[in-house]
């Protein structure tokens, strides 16, 4: 997705800021800054920001459980957004495009977890949502982590996946 925000949003500049601290290696610090605007928004606020805090929280736990809390808050977040939000924020996007990534999550967590009945429907999930991911790179990238986290659940495999976020691979 290369079109530019429609306009500017402050949380999401800094859910973006503490992100990068994230991924330079400053997880503590990612964590305490997305828990101060998740503290922000409150549990009722913006779904947009609310789903990518959430989704985003995720990626910053090896845990299982601590990732699994933080997916479910950004699917039920999803569920209360709209495209006419999502679009307000970046022109183009539509909520649809982001229950690959989401149901992928839940349902990497839970294989993790041991739970491959609740993995199964998530990746199901995921599976039928596929058709919604744009075509490149993105899309690719959500398309193959599918298929890892089916053959997975298919083996009953609860190991970390090299290519998840938050396991450094």
């Amino acid at each position: 997705m290369t079109e530019t925000p429609a306009a500017p949003d402050p949380i999401m500049d800094a859910i973006g800021r503490a992100v990068v601290q994230g991924h330079n290696g400053d997880i503590a610090e990612a964590r305490t800054a997305l828990l101060d605007l998740w503290n922000r928004i409150g549990v009722t606020g913006d779904p947009l920001h609310r789903c990518t805090l959430a989704h985003s929280m995720a990626d910053l736990y090896d845990d299982a459980a601590g990732a699994l809390a933080w997916d479910v808050r950004a699917l039920d977040a999803a569920d209360a957004a709209t495209d006419e939000r999502v679009q307000a924020h970046h022109a183009g996007l539509q909520i649809a495009g982001f229950y690959p990534s989401l149901h992928l999550n839940l349902a990497d967590d839970y294989r993790r977890l041991g739970s491959f009945e609740a993995a199964g429907a998530h990746i199901d999930a995921a599976e039928q949502a596929a058709p919604a991911l744009p075509e490149g790179p993105y899309g690719d990238l959500i398309r193959r982590a599918v298929e890892e986290v089916a053959a997975a659940i298919a083996e009953k495999d609860t190991a970390p996946r090299a290519s998840a976020p938050g396991s450094g691979g």
